[in-house]
């Protein structure tokens, strides 16, 4: 009887081993908000052994970690606890669940979180607005996919932060990247002097629905007293947040026009414009547009006007973003030289370009008048200057005395004799030539005549901005791989010339949408981003010429 009471004791022992040494994690409150910081705990008695906290990165921004250890007499012997202390930034709103956390050979058991949306008016926890605080603003709260939405962040603080610096996630289903330089100034708030630290961005939804912006978030010291800062002492570490912010992205309407310009306006003017031109010689017209809410890489090719009766060419256009008033802008020159083929009055057809209102949510057209050109005859065409014909019937008359006086008759066998002496002395230059032949200019050792031909590239960059715009993704990869210099046979052989790493990924994501289960829209974004500026070719890789046979080769 006493041995099996001993067996049934040492179990339960074992049992309340096993569930003390369990690694559990909680989540303070149990609940959250978009864009602002949650604290995850997780303890463990996995002394050398650290959390894995990649599953988190799904559905979280990883925003600070700190640990403890504790030391507990149990039943005659010590246990030693390590408590874990991850600031969580939940990324959607819902019932958000925390995978199970790997440390050591042990797994914590999953947490759900109750996250709800991010507040209008609600300041976060951890931002002081005594000592610094966040403004983050956008253009437009309900932009349309494939809009370029001007963001803003500003980080007003005072004296008591030393340093530091802030930034901001990228959203999921959107494209984002800075503009320009960080912008340094000063305000009062409230009667309280803040400097000033102001970043923007261009920020391009790639699909419809809710969007989140996450909170930006700043981490520094703060000034120490004057005793620290002299003997090179810290102040306290600093971290605040600002707040998420949501858009509602509307979807493409149906009836809008191809290619899909959404923007804010839209305006066309000439720039410069001939009034008169001339037969075979080139009148020149420059085409300015001015776009508002949009960036260089979303712009349409400005067309070259089809005039009958004129050869028009188009010179490469000229991009001019500036950021103003919150608003991504960008101004497009392009100048066309108009080469008439016969004299006349001659119509230039006005530009038309059609783009998406999403102010006033409708479709609308840029134009521009049409000009006339007043066409007189150029050098080689005009006949008004040229001499009347002479009849040769008409009777010789008095003014014929006027014309040069004609070569005396005598001086032709002299003529004759010299251009048949001129002649023998090129048929024994020609027949010198012929006995020592020109030396052969000699390729480099390894190359052949064909190496040493250059292959123009088919496709220029404007054929790649019209791809982008209208054709299907068969005809982007088509273009990509004739704009190399030879033109390349496949999208692998594209990937292997790529030198910039995003535009190898913006060919990835062709191909998986192309092939497999990718994303069209998405795909096309982010060509579109990525080869703004064209393609950046790997540098050719030219054969160093083998050495030379020696003079004397041994025998």
């Amino acid at each position: 009887m006493m041995r099996r009471l001993f067996l049934m004791f040492a179990i339960a022992l074992a049992a309340v081993a096993t569930a003390q040494a369990e690694t559990r994690a909680w989540v303070d409150g149990g609940r959250g908000s978009v864009g602002e910081e949650l604290v995850l705990n997780i303890e463990t008695d996995q002394a050398t052994a650290a959390p894995d906290l990649s599953p988190l990165m799904r559905d979280f921004t990883l925003a600070d970690q700190s640990s403890s250890r504790s030391v507990q007499w149990v039943n005659g012997s010590v246990k030693a606890k390590t408590t874990y202390a991850i600031a969580l930034v939940p990324r959607r709103e819902g019932q958000v669940t925390i995978p199970a956390i790997r440390v050591g050979n042990e797994f914590s058991r999953p947490v759900v979180v109750q996250v709800s949306a991010a507040g209008a008016g609600s300041q976060p926890a951890s931002q002081d607005r005594s000592v610094a605080f966040f403004e983050t603003l956008v253009d437009d709260t309900q932009p349309y996919v494939q809009q370029s939405v001007g963001l803003t962040v500003r980080f007003n603080y005072t004296d008591a932060i030393a340093s530091g610096s802030f930034g901001i996630d990228t959203p999921d289903g959107a494209s984002m990247q800075q503009v320009g330089q960080d912008r340094f100034s000063a305000r009062i708030v409230g009667g309280r002097e803040y400097k000033v630290a102001e970043r923007q961005y261009v920020l391009v939804p790639e699909r419809s629905g809710r969007l989140v912006i996450p909170a930006p978030q700043f981490q520094g010291r703060s000034n120490g007293d004057l005793f620290g800062a002299f003997f090179g002492g810290g102040g306290e570490p600093v971290r605040i947040g600002g707040q998420a912010r949501v858009l509602d992205v509307q979807a493409q309407p149906a009836h809008a026009p191809q290619p899909w310009l959404p923007l804010r306006d839209l305006r066309l003017r000439y720039a410069g414009a001939a009034q008169a031109a001339r037969t075979g010689e080139a009148a020149t017209l420059t085409v300015e547009a001015v776009a508002e809410g949009a960036t260089q890489a979303q712009m349409p090719e400005l067309p070259a006007p089809s005039v009958p009766g004129a050869q028009v060419f188009a010179d490469t256009p000229q991009f001019d973003e500036t950021f103003v008033d919150g608003v991504p802008r960008v101004k497009a020159t392009r100048r066309f030289s108009i080469v008439p083929s016969r004299p006349g009055n001659l119509r230039v057809p006005g530009m038309r370009l059609s783009w998406w209102d999403v102010r006033a949510d409708a479709a609308k057209v840029a134009s521009l008048p049409d000009l006339t050109l007043a066409v007189a005859p150029g050098g080689g065409m005009s006949t008004a200057g040229l001499p009347p014909a002479q009849d040769s019937s008409a009777p010789e008359s008095e003014d014929a005395a006027t014309l040069p006086p004609r070569v005396p008759a005598q001086v032709w066998p002299w003529l004759a004799a010299g251009f048949a002496l001129l002649w023998l002395l090129t048929l024994l230059w020609a027949l010198s030539r012929r006995r020592h032949p020109a030396p052969v200019r000699a390729l480099p050792l390894g190359a052949s005549a064909e190496t040493d031909a250059v292959v123009a590239p088919w496709y220029a960059a404007s054929d790649l901005k019209r791809a982008l715009d209208t054709g299907t993704l068969d005809e982007i990869g088509g273009v990509l791989r004739g704009m190399h210099a030879p033109p390349l046979a496949d999208l692998d052989a594209v990937l292997a010339e790529l030198a910039e790493p995003s535009q190898r990924e913006a060919v990835e994501q062709l191909r998986r949408a192309r092939w497999a289960d990718g994303d069209g829209p998405l795909a096309r974004a982010a060509l579109r981003t990525a080869f703004r500026n064209g393609p950046v070719w790997r540098a050719a890789k030219v054969a160093k010429p083998g050495p030379l046979p020696p003079l004397y080769p041994e025998r």
